[in-house]
């Protein structure tokens, strides 16, 4: 045959079934795709919806305006005639009642950790244990009481450090910051203590160093963060509490032991280890307690609790109810303890300590001060106008703060505040009214006693009922910014909406639609900084960006309007949808309303809480019915059915078998959703429910042989997800080259799962480890995650530098010999006569093979060119795979593994739908793929162990691979967050394979060899199996095709974002606003910025290897 260039042939599979292309000019594949406007595009408009989110964020999740003010012992606070009189040296408002206060913090100490009941005869590892605490309440019932603790959420350690320290109450964003602390402005005990020329000696958690720089007069910081370590910093403690204590050269004490705390975190309070860490703190408290002098009042106190998983943050029963013990050897209390312990907000115990060292109590203290502790030895009179005083003084700082605060923020209700300020007058009054009374000697003893105990009332009631209404009011919502930044979510949506449809009338729309926005947003940017400059404001950049982006989505918009009636009038000699059929009409609109009515029940369900909560399971039931809607839809229309009489465009055969194919798919993936769901984590509002036991880590196993077959299984597994891709790679002819991807593939896999299952292995057995061995297990516990990703590492810069996984095989080589190989001398007139027929064939053969290849400069086997774009995908999402999974306990590992063969299951049920719709726009991904493509990214979301509320976050993941505390936040907190968004990453990078699958399962998976009479048919369907090759013949369809694939992606996400805002909006004084819809709407925003990062470097991916596909059609050109 003729060839005009030079001839190629597409070898898909590894066994030598070609695709042959003869005749096709290898000029028409070096074209390239637009690559830059596209992503440049992309880029764009997820700048849009990062500044709508940002501009929204500054608005809902405003932080508590903190007031420069601090109290001072001048202040006017004291009534008469208690004004009048000196106060002993060191003491300010009242006389001092302790010189000395040790304050021990045991983090995540829960009530019941130091509830002790002798009625137990086997009690769980966490109860029981603080039997000293039980003794001294026993035996010393004057000197010693335990008391129920309540947080205020958000329970996590930094905002519970700063109501322990400033009497206030933390605001929900707060929590932001845990593990990013900032100095604390605000007027708080410590700052009190030292402006007084107290000395402060702290010992423990180092979070105290970020909050209260330069505030201790000696300190010994140990790392917090590894949740993993039990011990450094309780035994750094140790080290230095007794003899710190018997130096006395310190007026408070405070030591912050976390081993609790991490016990929980590792291994849950349920556990041997807890037990062990809880025994260890009861005899650290009864050597303490001989340590101390009679001047020093003992504080035991828990900053939070722990959930049955040993998280916190959340504001669950377990989570806020810690413990506080009170203890000194001088009598503290005038009456017998009650029955049950007392609960006690924890912002009660700042302007308690405060006036017992005399200090003045923190200026925006809302706490209320525990009056039994002023008690004193005098009889019951004296005893409450002790207590009355200190009310007073309570009451009046708290007054003088409301007042201030409401001239500032002015968002506590005006008619709330009148009634408290009448409440406090009144009292304040009748206090002035009844010390005269005893002045002049007007009432006797048991008359003055119930007036007294009447009023001490009215002053609890007047600062409970303030901290309720900061509690209530506490957030500062910024409507305007909240409107503004849901407007541009939405405009960005629509923006998604109408440009993705555009892209399948012009395959060029978006450069000209991109430079004119551009424009507009850099102008107005320019003019609003100019603004600032001469205004002399201080600039509000997230303002400044806003603006930018709302004045690019004006620009958009304004083009499109005035862009679109042309291509109206372009199109009108089309049939409009209006001369089709009703029958036609309707499938043309059930096509897309029933994914999208799946998406809109999706986003109508995010304004009730309970399915917030239930969003496990729906979300699950929602891919399952989007399916089962396609394949509904497939049999109305026919499609699953061979109509009679009508020439179908595949064989009958082929059809029944294609239908078939499909609803197993189907029945596998209904397979796969019912197992996803033994992975979940268990909400606190759930009732009776169980966290699946895949989620804990194999070293919380105590039966040898279960934690044995699940090692095991886990790792025969991911042996067993090497080999699938392997298998893939090779029958689609893309393992046959010696590129370094290839090498890598072969040998590097092996190598990453192999480290995997090391570190597996040292990690769950590292607490049975004993001497040097555990020396040893402690490096391997580094090294192996290092090697894994420093192996991924390798692998993900291989495939971008190399991202050819193609091997070609050039037929410019010797015919070979004409003689005829030597065989001996031939023993017969026979033999002889066979060889000249063969020197003749030889002959032909060398000659026809010279002419053909004067005519043809050569044929090129080109194996897996056909999948090029889906190999480095495939790939790339391997290597993330072991990445995400090495960062999650073992067991999750089966989730990763369902999640890859859903999502394949998915890729074959887009393509066979498609196939039998007899769908005619290869180049556009439809609606129903892109939506259930994110349903399952949202399913195994949950099915990866996690929820979106802060206690179920896997603080675990920031320690793979570390061993000592991070030196910076940034690591950890992308540790964390590819912990938590793994399945957001993953499907966010593999979105391109939608576009690419179709063209992948072109070509059979074998065919048979052609006969020299059917070439002539081969030519005439030479591009029916070019497989991903037919991209390449339209570059500017491929570009706008992954150009409408991402803004169908980011559509999705935007619309599920633009619920979670609409309900935060609408809901924000609802009862579950800070507990449901306001992490809820966290969660959805982070991982809207992490699924489009992930899906621009994923098309970013395709693009490079496209790039790559060039050079070589290049190369190849020139041989």
């Amino acid at each position: 045959m003729q060839c005009t260039g030079q001839g190629l042939v597409l070898a898909g599979v590894h066994h030598l079934a070609w695709v042959e292309l003869w005749g096709l000019s290898l000029s028409v594949f070096p074209r390239r795709m637009q690559r830059w406007p596209v992503l440049l595009f992309l880029a764009w408009v997820c700048f849009l919806f990062f500044s709508g989110i940002g501009l929204f964020m500054s608005g809902f999740l405003l932080t508590r305006i903190e007031l420069a003010n601090s109290s001072s012992c001048s202040d006017p606070l004291v009534p008469p005639p208690w004004d009048k009189q000196s106060l002993p040296p060191g003491s300010c408002w009242v006389p001092r009642r302790f010189p000395k206060v040790v304050l021990v913090i045991i983090d995540a100490l829960r009530f019941e950790f130091a509830l002790f009941n002798p009625a137990k005869v086997n009690p769980l590892p966490y109860e029981n244990k603080l039997s000293f605490l039980h003794h001294l309440a026993t035996s010393q019932p004057h000197h010693a009481r335990l008391y129920r603790f309540v947080a205020d959420p958000p329970t996590a350690t930094m905002q519970r450090i700063k109501g322990l320290t400033t009497g206030s109450l933390p605001t929900f964003i707060d929590v932001g910051s845990n593990f990013a602390t900032y100095a604390i402005q605000e007027d708080n005990l410590l700052a009190q203590l030292v402006q007084n020329g107290r000395r402060v000696v702290f010992m423990g958690d180092d979070t105290w160093e970020g909050l209260f720089p330069k505030k201790f007069f000696r300190s010994y910081f140990f790392p917090s963060f590894n949740v993993k370590d039990l011990h450094t910093v309780d035994n750094g403690i140790l080290q230095y509490l007794y003899p710190t204590v018997n130096s006395g050269e310190w007026d408070l004490l405070i030591a912050h032991f976390l081993g609790v705390d991490h016990c929980g975190h590792k291994h849950g309070p349920d556990h041997p280890e807890m037990a062990k860490k809880l025994t260890q703190m009861n005899e650290m408290l009864r050597s303490l307690v001989d340590h101390l002098g009679n001047d020093t009042l003992l504080l035991v106190a828990g900053d939070h609790g722990m959930t049955e998983t040993g998280d916190h943050g959340g504001d669950s029963q377990r989570e806020v109810n810690a413990a506080l013990f009170v203890y000194s050897k001088t009598p503290l209390f005038g009456t017998d303890p009650p029955k049950e312990p007392e609960a006690i907000p924890q912002v009660n115990l700042v302007p308690t300590v405060a006036l017992l060292l005399g200090v003045p109590i923190p200026y925006s203290n809302i706490g209320e001060v525990m009056a039994e502790l002023f008690s004193g030895d005098g009889d019951t009179v004296s005893e409450a106008l002790q207590q009355l005083l200190v009310y007073h003084i309570n009451a009046k700082q708290v007054d003088r703060f409301l007042h201030s605060y409401s001239l500032v923020a002015q968002d506590l209700p005006a008619e709330q505040l009148q009634h408290l300020q009448e409440l406090f007058s009144s009292a304040v009054e009748e206090h002035i009214q009844l010390l005269a009374q005893m002045q002049r000697a007007m009432l006797m003893s048991p008359e003055l006693e119930s007036k007294l105990r009447s009023l001490i009332s009215r002053f609890q009631l007047y600062l409970r009922q303030a901290r309720a209404v900061c509690t209530q009011s506490w957030a500062r919502f910024h409507p305007l910014r909240m409107v503004g930044g849901c407007t541009l979510i939405a405009a960005s949506c629509l923006l998604c909406y109408v440009a993705s449809e555009l892209a399948t009338v012009s395959d060029s729309f978006y450069r000209s639609c991109l430079l004119y926005p551009l424009l507009w947003g850099l102008v107005t940017a320019v003019l609003r900084g100019l603004a600032y400059v001469f205004t002399q404001e201080e600039l509000d950049l997230l303002l400044l960006l806003s603006s930018a982006a709302a004045a690019s989505l004006l620009g958009f918009f304004w083009q499109w309007w005035g862009w679109h009636p042309k291509r109206a009038r372009l199109l009108g000699s089309q049939p409009p949808l209006a001369s089709i059929g009703l029958r036609q009409r309707l499938r043309v609109w059930l096509g897309l309303a029933f994914p999208m009515g799946i998406l809109l029940f999706r986003c109508g369900a995010m304004f009730s809480d309970s399915f917030v909560v239930a969003e496990a399971q729906v979300a699950p039931f929602l891919l399952a019915s989007l399916v089962m809607l396609l394949i509904g839809k497939l049999h109305w229309d026919g499609r699953l059915t061979v109509p009679e009489g009508h020439k179908q465009p595949i064989g009958f055969s082929s059809y029944r078998k294609e239908s078939w194919h499909l609803l197993c798919l189907v029945t596998v993936l209904l397979v796969c959703l019912r197992l996803s769901g033994f992975f979940h984590q268990c909400r606190e509002e759930i009732p009776h429910c169980r966290p699946s036991v895949f989620l804990p880590p194999l070293a919380s196993l105590r039966n040898t042989r279960a934690k044995n077959l699940f090692y095991l299984l886990c790792v025969a597994l991911l042996a067993g997800l090497v080999y699938a891709v392997r298998s893939w790679l090779r029958h689609y002819g893309n393992l046959n080259s010696s590129d370094p991807v290839v090498l890598f593939v072969r040998w590097g896999f092996p190598l990453v799962v192999l480290c995997i299952a090391c570190y597996w292995a040292v990690a769950s057995s590292a607490e049975d480890s004993l001497g040097k061995l555990q020396e040893l297990v402690q490096v391997a516990v580094i090294a192996f995650p290092w090697a894994v990703y420093g192996l991924a590492s390798i692998g993900l810069l291989l495939l971008l530098c190399h991202p050819m996984t193609v091997f070609a095989k050039d037929s410019r080589e010797s015919a070979g010999s004409i003689v005829t190989p030597y065989q001996g001398i031939p023993s017969s007139k026979v033999d002889l006569l066979q060889v000249i027929p063969q020197i003749y064939k030889r002959m032909q053969e060398s000659e026809k093979s010279r002419l053909e290849r004067r005519s043809c400069r050569a044929t090129v086997a080109a194996y897996g060119l056909g999948s090029v774009y889906s190999a480095a995908l495939v790939v790339a999402l391997t290597l993330l795979g072991f990445l995400l999974m090495l960062l999650h306990a073992e067991r999750l590992s089966l989730a990763f593994l369902l999640l890859f063969l859903e999502a394949f299951v998915l890729l074959h049920i887009h393509t066979r739908a498609r196939s039998l719709a007899g769908d005619t726009e290869p180049f556009s991904v439809p609606w129903f793929a892109v939506i259930s493509w994110l349903l399952a990214a949202s399913q195994f979301f949950y099915s990866t162990g996690h929820q979106p509320v802060f206690p179920a976050i896997h603080w675990n993941a920031a320690f793979v691979g570390f061993h000592l505390d991070h030196s910076t936040n940034l690591l950890p907190a992308v540790l964390v967050g590819a912990n938590t968004f793994a399945s957001h990453i993953l499907f966010a990078v593999g979105c391109p394979l939608l576009l690419l699958w179709p063209f992948v399962c072109e070509m059979p998976s074998s065919q048979k060899k052609k006969s020299k009479r059917e070439s002539q048919e081969e030519l005439q369907t030479v591009d029916k199996h070019m497989m991903e090759m037919r991209l390449r013949e339209s570059p500017e369809k491929f570009s706008t095709a992954l150009l409408q694939l991402g803004l169908k992606y980011l559509f999705v996400l935007g619309a599920q974002l633009l619920a979670c805002v609409c309900a935060a909006v609408i809901l924000r004084r609802h009862l579950m606003v800070w507990k449901v819809f306001a992490p809820k709407f966290l969660f959805e925003s982070l991982g809207f910025v992490v699924s489009s990062i992930c899906l621009l470097l994923g098309i970013s991916l395709v693009m490079r290897v496209d790039c790559a596909v060039s050079a070589w059609f290049s190369q190849l050109q020139l041989r």
